[in-house]
């Protein structure tokens, strides 16, 4: 007998969210961050780099080498499709913009596969509600849109989702794909291509991208959930663990054969600092899912503790394990907490129909105030930007960020004012009566999330460039060469994603230090100068500056010429 469900939901409490709404908040969360910014340091910048090298033919594509190096993350899947994307693009697509195209197509992937995911989880007999005695419960199918509204909206509200989901990299691509395995396993009972197609692109995904152990994880909890699901007949059940495991094999043969199978483990050494930032880590960065997560064990507890082994329970919290694991085990932990995200917003959406009204209004006061102040701090001081008033938030960006000159941009403004009285209407929205739809409690942490991401990537999206890209420290040495670096250019102790925004911002011919190369310019990081004599010889060159990024003093390059190359 299936325990007592903890979720008693009325057919008026399951109303769906409008689905242009829903699309208009995920498009207002995609977009920005994938159009109009520059390469940012510096696992973005040197996925780009690699992907600018594959697409001008210049290195390898089972072997890509930028400046004469391995990439430090294994799997080859983001660079290819990085790299066919600038090949594909049309004439007047810069090559960082044409790369991230199907990295925001794999966003927005994951955002529908999470969705769909929790919808057919939540159509489990064991999700359903309680069936109340005179009728009136949430109809089966509405209740599940209205759960998948709820999951997804806790997606978007995680705090640590925003910037690494629009990051180029291979951690965007593991995300998708076990974002697909997730859905193919909750799926599986309703459907068979769909589900099968998406176990298969998942776990192929995940072992080219870099992550074969997960992929192996993942598959095998997968396939012994199905076998032990009391919603999935006996016949269902053997063909789609014989499915599964046979899909596990194939990407473990796959891994073995392009030598992928490799183990990150960390010491369990670390001092009291490391497990403290940890802490941070997972406080913070998965905000605010894995709260409601915690109540959704303790309020259906006694179905975890079932023997049917639920799979609406049982499925994201094995993901949510695997993930929060890894982050303890592996680095970096950020990347791998990151995976997590969509099965602890869907623990999270399953909270919602136990929540009380003091809970909810709760997370609705503290949401209103967080974001609101955040949000008229992002205007205030992109007003003092522009205007120098109020002054010390102007002096405070000066000193950050020396150097810098904003920029208007009409367009930006625009988008930003229709942004923040969208989210004010949706403030009065929501506190003008009593809302009776159980995913109206995360309407404003989705909401005021991809409020302040937009904003900051539109009204801030200059500043943020010059902070976080090696643009305006490669223009400066540029400026330097008397803006024309003629030939090769050496490098000594650059890392990966300072070679690429050298290749790309400044268009030039990098090569390795060593006596014999004859080049009138050197690169060299200053922890790394002066280099040793086998590399470069400290009397053949004069130094010219030394070149700071300039919001990092930390990060400085050493800009010597050849003293016998004439001046």
């Amino acid at each position: 007998m299936t325990p007592p469900n903890p979720a008693i939901v009325s057919q008026k409490a399951v109303q769906a969210l409008p689905r242009w709404a829903l699309l208009l908040l995920c498009l207002a969360y995609v977009v920005p961050g994938f159009v109009g910014r520059d390469p940012w340091k510096s696992a973005d910048v040197t996925a780009f780099g690699y992907m600018l090298e594959l697409a001008q033919g210049t290195t390898s594509w089972w072997n890509p080498l930028l400046g004469g190096m391995a990439p430090e993350t294994d799997g080859l899947l983001p660079y290819w499709l990085g790299a066919l994307a600038i090949q594909w693009a049309p004439a007047g697509l810069t090559p960082d913009m044409a790369a991230r195209l199907p990295f925001a197509g794999m966003l927005a992937l994951t955002l529908i596969a999470t969705w769909y995911g929790v919808y057919y989880l939540a159509r489990s007999p064991a999700a359903q509600p309680v069936a109340f005695a005179f009728g009136g419960e949430a109809q089966p199918t509405d209740y599940a849109r209205a759960m998948a509204d709820g999951g997804l909206l806790a997606l978007l509200a995680c705090l640590g989702l925003a910037q690494l989901s629009h990051e180029a990299t291979s951690y965007l691509v593991q995300l998708c794909c076990t974002t697909l395995v997730f859905f193919g396993f909750a799926a599986l009972g309703f459907h068979t291509v769909a589900p099968a197609l998406a176990l298969a692109a998942g776990l192929a995904g995940l072992t080219l991208a870099g992550a074969p152990s997960l992929a192996a994880m993942l598959g095998v909890g997968g396939a012994w959930l199905v076998w032990r699901s009391a919603s999935v007949d006996i016949a269902h059940q053997r063909r789609w663990v014989a499915a599964a495991l046979i899909l596990v094999a194939a990407v473990a043969l796959m891994a073995w054969q392009l030598d992928l199978w490799r183990w990150r483990l960390v010491g369990t050494d670390a001092g009291g600092k490391e497990w403290a930032s940890l802490a941070r880590l997972l406080l913070w960065f998965g905000w605010p899912a894995w709260p409601l997560a915690i109540w959704t064990l303790w309020r259906w507890r006694k179905q975890i503790a079932s023997t049917q082994w639920h799979r609406h329970l049982w499925l994201p919290l094995w993901f949510s394990l695997v993930s929060v694991g890894a982050t303890i085990s592996t680095a970096p932990a950020d990347r791998a907490l990151l995976l997590g995200l969509p099965a602890m917003a869907t623990l999270a959406a399953f909270a919602l129909p136990t929540l009380s009204r003091a809970v909810a209004a709760l997370i609705d006061w503290f949401t209103l105030l967080f974001f609101s102040i955040s949000t008229l701090a992002i205007w205030v001081i992109w007003i003092a930007m522009q205007t120098g008033v109020p002054a010390k938030p102007a002096a405070n960006v000066a000193k950050l960020a020396p150097g810098f000159s904003p920029s208007f941009s009409l367009f930006a403004l625009l988008v930003a004012l229709a942004a923040s009285v969208a989210w004010c209407s949706l403030v009065w929205w929501r506190a003008s009566r009593d809302r009776a739809p159980i995913w109206k409690s995360l309407v404003l942490p989705a909401s005021g999330a991809t409020l302040g991401w937009l904003l900051l990537l539109t009204l801030w999206l200059p500043l943020l460039n010059y902070a976080r890209s090696y643009a305006p420290q490669v223009q400066n040495v540029v400026r330097l060469m008397n803006n024309a670096p003629q030939g090769c250019v050496q490098t000594y102790g650059l890392s990966r994603g300072q070679i690429a925004a050298f290749q790309y911002h400044g268009g030039m011919n990098l090569q390795a230090a060593a006596p014999q190369t004859r080049c009138d310019w050197l690169l060299v990081d200053l922890n790394a100068w002066p280099a040793p004599p086998g590399i470069a010889k400290t009397s053949d060159w004069a130094e010219v500056a030394i070149v700071p990024r300039p919001t990092d003093k930390n990060d400085q390059l050493v800009l010597l010429r050849r003293a016998q190359a004439p001046h």
